[in-house]
């Protein structure tokens, strides 16, 4: 398995990940130009020349970024890739000079064996929220929120 950035011809991959984990309400929805327009935020899982998987980095102010749109293909589940693609974008943060990291989740277990520790949701920037209003969960959101810092 190979972790590295995003390229073009990943998108449409990127895209399949994301929204057949959308498709069972455990992910947000991401149209195709909306990866295209944020593909320098991916890095991708690559196995075999095909995308088993990726990991967005959205940074949030200049001390703050988010872990977003993890999937993993699901016959790859438990193997390790979802790990490494969280590991990638935490080195691409600090690089970025960037001190805390957050994510929004269903699976929290997986982020506190990282590093990550729960939050308030309301200890986080109102910016953060910006994804909140086109989500169907709004009004009963059962995501947990952690946060690292690096």
């Amino acid at each position: 398995m190979n972790v590295r950035q995003a390229k073009i011809q990943d998108a449409k991959a990127i895209n399949a990940l994301i929204n057949e984990y959308a498709e069972q309400d455990m992910m947000l929805f991401r149209s195709l130009a909306d990866i295209y327009e944020n593909l320098r935020s991916f890095h991708v899982a690559e196995e075999a020349g095909r995308i088993v998987g990726c990991c967005a980095l959205h940074i949030i102010w200049q001390d703050l970024a988010e872990i977003k749109s993890l999937a993993v293909d699901k016959s790859k589940k438990g193997s390790g890739i979802g790990k490494a693609l969280v590991e990638a974008s935490l080195a691409h943060a600090r690089d970025l000079g960037l001190p805390r990291v957050f994510a929004l989740t269903l699976e929290p277990a997986f982020f506190e064996k990282l590093g990550f520790g729960k939050v308030d949701r309301d200890e986080l920037p109102m910016k953060v929220w910006s994804d909140c209003a086109r989500c169907p969960k709004q009004d009963h959101c059962d995501e947990t929120a952690l946060i690292k810092n690096l």
